[in-house]
């Protein structure tokens, strides 16, 4: 018989405990569980508390303006932060001497060292580029419309405008302008109106501003969709989503639902759609029920309607998984470090495979066994025993834990799979400038706004990734929507 029981974690002899009054022990049990709910409870609101961009879903802007983790290991190795010495020196490209406007030989008079007058020419002098922007004038073309009798029926008739000139009484590379400012570079239409006036000389309102970007909204419609088509046809995706607020000025969002900017991203065409959902349905819809390529996402619910072969899980999400249950106590701190263990030689072994040191084929050899170390601590974890409601910190690594194993071969098919990339970087820094937009904007007051952000964002994205310019693609397609011709595409020539 043992001489010592446990009451609320403290041993106490037995005999003490059976001559304490039954009043006094049930007191004591009653206010041990409400001791041990109330640390539970501050336990929770601590990991809340402490929530940052390293172990949880929330972006870097939110840490605030403290030192990084990353800045904080960085100053304790007695590493000053900034670039490194040995990182080369990013000079300015001159141009070729032929290609200036204006070349002007500067020679010294006298010798720095004694005054005497110097002659002559140096064969190879230093050569220093001055760039400078000329006065930029507006160009303004009237046209006359005469209007003129029939000498037959007297009906007058007035000459139309030629094809391609606006009734808006603005060119196409006016309108790509304001379209780039008023989207790219995220100014607000008063901004835009302030800037064509200033640098252009333009006086601008801001209705005009609006239609003009409605008129760039119809003109990218038939290319954002051959976009689109192009990216569900391509074998590796990655696909994300950010909140974008879409207001009901135009009546088409009655019940204030919650606005959404998806993105699908491939190496040279991107696609973005702002949805009022969510939803898996709005998922199928974007990626293509019927797609038969590879899709790298985060765990969202949205994507499980995937089959887990063609389902890549970005592992950077994971990392900050593993980092919430490391730091916490107990056995989910345990759980936690093993995990981050296994994930760092993962990487190890993946940026050998990146850069050439270590084969495909050692390299899926070598994640064979630290996959079944990783699946064994998964499933130990997911064994144990918790409440179905438990809000404890064990409770919530036991539940992640669970679900990982449920997905857990979608964690690893980059491995076999030459193409696939680990994590959803591609779709998260695609993602970056429409949140930057959103938190400018505060979104869009009606749909028309939303499409014009979604198909900006297509252009912009795409023609980067392909090296290609912007603004003349946008004057392109302003002109081929004012003339009827077949708009320019964003697809990479060599593919159409």
């Amino acid at each position: 018989m043992k001489e010592e029981i446990e009451i609320a974690g403290i041993e106490v002899p037995q005999a003490d405990w059976e001559a304490t009054p039954p009043s006094i022990r049930a007191l004591v049990r009653v206010l041990s569980e409400r001791l041990k709910h109330q640390d539970e409870r501050i336990r929770a609101l601590e990991e809340r508390l402490n929530r940052n961009s390293n172990n949880s879903s929330k972006p870097p802007s939110s840490d605030g303006f403290g030192p990084s983790s990353k800045h904080q290991k960085r100053v304790n190795k007695g590493k000053s932060p900034g670039p490194s010495k040995s990182s080369p020196r990013q000079a300015r490209k001159l141009k070729p001497s032929e290609a200036c406007d204006r070349v002007q030989a500067v020679l010294p008079e006298v010798c720095e060292a004694c005054g005497a007058a110097l002659q002559g020419d140096d064969p190879r002098p230093h050569r220093h580029q001055e760039i400078e922007l000329p006065p930029i004038e507006a160009r303004v073309i009237e046209y006359r419309l005469h209007q003129l009798r029939c000498d037959i029926c007297g009906h007058l008739s007035r000459a139309g405008l030629p094809s391609g000139v606006s009734p808006s009484g603005y060119g196409e590379r006016l309108s790509a302008i304001v379209a780039l400012l008023s989207g790219s570079y995220r100014q607000s239409y008063r901004q835009v109106c302030g800037l064509m006036g200033e640098l252009f000389g333009v006086s601008l309102s801001r209705g005009a501003v609006g239609r003009l970007r409605d008129e760039m909204n119809t003109a990218l419609r038939a290319p954002v969709a051959a976009a689109k088509d192009y990216v569900q046809a391509q074998p590796v995706i990655h696909s994300d989503e950010t909140s974008f607020p879409q207001g009901n000025r135009d009546g088409r969002n009655p019940k204030r639902t919650k606005g959404w900017l998806w993105v699908l991203v491939t190496p040279l065409v991107s696609f973005f759609e702002v949805s009022l959902s969510r939803s898996q349905q709005t998922a199928k819809a974007l990626i293509g029920e019927a797609y038969g390529g590879i899709v790298t996402s985060d765990r969202y619910g949205a994507y499980r309607w995937i089959a887990l072969g063609r389902w890549q899980i970005c592992w950077a999400h994971l990392k900050r998984d593993f980092t919430a249950m490391a730091e916490r106590m107990g056995v989910s701190h345990d759980i936690g470090v093993a995990l981050l263990r296994r994930q760092r030689r993962l990487f190890r072994w993946w940026h050998q495979v990146r850069d050439g040191a270590l084969s495909r084929e050692q390299f899926m050899r070598q994640v064979t066994q630290l996959r079944q170390g990783f699946k064994a601590t998964l499933a130990e974890a997911a064994a144990l025993p918790t409440e179905p409601n438990e809000k404890s910190p064990l409770a919530k690594t036991v539940r992640t834990c669970r679900r990982l194993l449920a997905v857990e071969p979608a964690l690893w098919t980059f491995v076999s799979t030459v193409g696939v990339e680990p994590t959803n970087n591609a779709a998260e820094r695609a993602l970056r400038p429409a949140v930057m937009w959103r938190k400018t904007s505060f979104g869009a007051q009606a749909q028309s706004g939303s499409q014009f952000v979604a198909r900006l964002m297509t252009v912009t994205t795409s023609l980067k990734a392909q090296g290609r310019n912007i603004l003349d693609f946008l004057t392109q397609a302003c002109l081929a929507g004012r003339t009827g011709q077949e708009p320019p595409s964003l697809i990479p020539q060599q593919q159409r």
